[in-house]
């Protein structure tokens, strides 16, 4: 459309239709599946129900994304029909919906700065008492195995007064955790050091590929846990827990229901690590910041 300079312009009604013919289509006009601001808000309300994810408002085309590939495999014709049987009776297919929302962003030794800290801490503990770890927030084993490498550079691989858990909600993640494999690539940042004594190189067929050492695996326990339910299968007290990068999917007022029950768990002297975009200050009578994310109970001298 062009615009002669001489003329007067156009009522703003009629600039818009112009505009709108020049714009491209949007991209719901290209979609598969139709997918409202109602389907949305119902997929939120959801998975906050059953989960605790709060799932920011412009996640709306992760969601679609995500989702279209349930309606496939479901051979399901709307976001409407699926949410209805979801709903009516979901049996597994609540699993795979969350599943398919959570988001599984990890790698070795991610926010290297706390490993350090906890390395100190076992020291401090020693082998005098059994020493109880959870690592609440598992996905596809980096985190974990992190920890337990920490610990076998602590104490040994034969560090039987060790035990640590490691869930987390999303039960394809923790398949390929409890598998301990991994591309080379996701192990370039580790040092040759550590890939020798704790990964065994793949040949042949998994060239390219890098599998957890059986001694190191052996430090693990991995379960399915939900953080939003009412009790949790791990027996206290925790010396550490790790709950890194997972709080930020919950609202102040569900975070703080979790660390009501996290504190508790912890030993006196116990540590929590937490991801380093994430604050507890709404809970300080139950944790305080000893700082670089890290916290102890309120209570601890």
């Amino acid at each position: 459309m062009t615009i002669d300079p001489k003329r007067p312009l156009p009522p703003i009604g009629g600039l818009r239709s112009e505009l709108s013919k020049a714009l491209p289509p949007r991209e719901s006009a290209t979609r598969e599946f139709a997918f409202s601001d109602a389907d949305f808000e119902r997929v939120r309300k959801l998975i906050y129900q059953h989960a605790g994810i709060s799932l920011s408002p412009v996640k709306k085309d992760m969601v679609y994304s995500r989702l279209a590939r349930r309606l496939r495999a479901l051979n399901k014709a709307s976001f409407g029909d699926y949410l209805d049987g979801l709903e009516r009776n979901g049996g597994d297919e609540w699993e795979r919906f969350v599943n398919s929302l959570t988001t599984n962003l990890t790698s070795f030794f991610r926010e290297p700065h706390h490993f350090p800290i906890f390395a100190e801490h076992l020291r401090k503990l020693g082998t005098r008492r059994p020493i109880k770890i959870w690592c609440s927030a598992a996905s596809t084993g980096e985190e974990p195995y992190s920890i337990a490498m920490t610990v076998a550079e602590t104490f040994g691989t034969e560090a039987s007064h060790v035990s640590i858990i490691a869930s987390d909600l999303d039960t394809n993640v923790l398949a390929t955790a409890q598998k301990g494999v991994y591309a080379m690539d996701r192990l370039d940042k580790m040092s040759p050091e550590r890939l020798r004594r704790f990964f065994l190189r793949g040949t042949g067929n998994q060239d390219g590929f890098a599998a957890v050492r059986p001694e190191l695996k052996r430090l693990i326990e991995f379960r399915r846990i939900n953080l939003l339910d009412s009790s949790y299968q791990v027996k206290g007290p925790l010396d550490v827990l790790f709950c890194r990068n997972v709080m930020i999917y919950f609202d102040k007022p569900t975070q703080y229901k979790i660390l009501s029950r996290f504190a508790p768990m912890m030993q006196p002297d116990g540590l929590m690590f937490a991801g380093h975009s994430e604050s507890f200050l709404h809970a300080a009578d139950l944790f305080k910041s000893l700082g670089k994310t890290v916290y102890a109970l309120a209570g601890a001298r």
